[in-house]
């Protein structure tokens, strides 16, 4: 239901990104950030997902057209991307994009590699105006939690295998500390428990594993969540 189309990042940059308009072109808005698989159909359905729901929905291209279905060559993109330039230009460029087209508020949102983006863009990009994280964050040194101004949810899934719940602790516990207007749940799934492409791996990956009803009870608090914070 969507299209791609360029946006410009605030070093003048150029950028692909996939939109999915919602119906009302005065509606709020999503920068949808990927797993480390690339832009994919995948992730093409989450941002359909969100304007079916009645929220534009942007996902820029963070790897310049690569994508791929193979662990090792998605940990190789993944390592080359600049993630604090992806987070204060690519992602920042996006939500500009977004308010410039007329959404009054915009958020961000990711999934493991697109969930480390989320927090860091919360402290790197001041027009965010909501933050909703799927099971992933950077290293805690690089959380300036005093500079999120944004209410932000965060969905964790107990035994990920990516990112452990021991590290989730220290992230909320950073939070709290900046007083940042933050709620996580935690799931009984495993890592990636949204992605409905995710059916398990003994090889490179860590076990992911699609869980619907998990996944269903995110999806919900998600739009309560935005409800309450971007309309």
């Amino acid at each position: 239901m969507g299209s791609m189309i360029d946006f410009v990042r605030p070093d003048g940059q150029p950028r692909r990104a996939y939109l999915a308009a919602a119906d009302n072109p005065q509606a709020p808005a999503m920068v949808v950030l990927q797993e480390w698989w690339g832009l994919n159909d995948q992730i093409r359905g989450v941002a359909d997902r969100f304007a079916r729901a009645g929220y534009h929905a942007l996902v820029p291209d963070l790897y310049g057209g690569k994508a791929t279905v193979e662990a090792e060559e998605a940990h190789h993109l993944m390592e080359a991307l600049n993630f604090a330039d992806a987070a204060a230009q690519d992602i920042r460029g996006a939500v500009q994009a977004l308010k410039a087209r007329g959404a009054p508020s915009v958020g961000v949102t990711g999934f493991c590699m697109g969930g480390a983006l989320t927090v860091l863009s919360l402290c790197l990009v001041p027009e965010v105006d909501a933050g909703v994280i799927w099971y992933g964050m950077p290293p805690l040194e690089y959380v300036d939690a005093k500079q999120i101004k944004a209410p932000v949810l965060g969905h964790w899934a107990l035994t990920d295998a990516f990112f452990p719940v021991e590290g989730v602790d220290a992230l909320e516990e950073k939070l709290r500390a900046a007083s940042v207007t933050y709620v996580g749940h935690r799931y009984s799934a495993n890592h990636a428990f949204a992605n409905e492409t995710a059916r398990g791996s003994t090889q490179l990956l860590p076990q992911t594993i699609y869980d619907e009803a998990s996944a269903q009870t995110a999806w919900d608090r998600t739009f309560r969540f935005l409800g309450s914070t971007l309309r």
